[in-house]
Formats: structure tokens, C-alpha cells, sequence
């Protein structure tokens, strides 16, 4: 729980963007899952790429784990990230999946006042590595370990929300 004096640092945000390199794996699974889990307060969450030359339907790989799990796909294209999907930054949070991305993104973009990894943001340390050319196995791993950030980013939200 947070502290009183925390309260004056929460945030409300009303976007949040997952990015990570291409909007094919990690950025859209958490975009699908996000979407289902419980939030207090009226969300629009995205998932956009540093690298979109085209758009792309989500990794064959991480749609398979997602409908294992009881979650579609199927609509998903990939998106580049554009100065727009951040605007003033003002009420937008950007999630980048490992650091690398969020240097990358620091570089590229202006108007960053949310800007945070994942892990980082919900209190834990590493990335969440891309898994360009792993097995369906480490799939199903990434799917365990980004439902368990994705329950902690909740809660955070959610607190923050009620302390607003």
C-alpha cells in the first residue's frame, strides 16, 4: 500500500502503450491480456513498435499460447509508434518491454513523462527478452511471468486510481 505522502505522485493516466520492437509478440500479448483484467477506471490501451516497416499480424506463437489461455488475436496488426499515439504526454503511459527499447524511445520521442519498462514500473528488475526464434515452450513461460507483471501493473493502477 501506499504511503500518504505518495499520494501527491500518483499519477491518473487514460493511455497506456505497450511497446516493444516489432508489435508482433510481448507489446500485444500484453495489450490482449490487459484488456481483460479488471481496471477501475476507463483505460484505452495500445500496443505500438519501434520497428513496423508494414503491418503484421501477431506472432503465430504468441496467438497459440493466447487461445490456449482463452484470449483472441486474430485482429491484432502491428503499429508503429508515432509522436501522436503520445501527444503531450500528459496522461499516457508507455511500457517498454527492456530497457534497450526504452533508451530507444527516450531518443526518439518527445513528451515522455511516463515512461517506464514494465517490470520497472510495477517493482520488479530485468526485461522481458524478445523471443524472436524460441520455442512454443518459452511462449508459455513469457505468458506465466508477463500474466503475474500485468496482475501487479493492475493493482497499481487501481491504487493509484483510489488515491486520486
Amino acid at each position: 500500500m501506499y504511503k500518504k505522502e505518495d499520494h501527491e505522485n500518483m499519477k491518473c493516466y487514460k493511455k497506456l502503450i505497450f511497446v516493444d520492437s516489432s508489435d508482433t509478440t510481448r507489446s500485444p500479448m500484453a495489450e490482449i491480456m490487459l484488456k481483460k483484467k479488471l481496471l477501475l477506471s476507463s483505460l484505452v490501451i495500445e500496443s505500438r513498435g519501434l520497428i513496423v516497416l508494414f503491418p503484421e499480424p501477431i506472432n503465430q506463437k504468441s496467438e497459440a499460447i493466447l487461445i490456449s489461455h482463452g484470449y483472441e488475436a486474430e485482429n491484432h496488426m502491428s503499429k508503429p509508434l508515432i509522436q501522436e499515439d503520445i501527444g503531450d504526454g500528459e496522461g499516457v503511459l508507455i511500457l517498454a518491454m527492456e530497457q534497450e527499447l526504452k533508451e530507444k524511445i527516450l531518443e526518439e520521442y518527445s513528451n515522455l513523462k511516463h515512461l517506464y519498462t514494465l517490470t520497472g514500473f510495477v517493482g520488479g528488475r530485468g526485461d522481458l527478452a524478445p523471443l524472436y526464434g524460441e520455442p512454443l515452450k518459452e511462449y508459455g513461460y513469457y505468458y506465466e511471468t508477463l500474466d503475474t507483471l500485468l496482475d501487479g501493473l493492475v493493482i497499481k493502477l487501481n491504487e493509484e486510481e483510489i488515491l486520486s
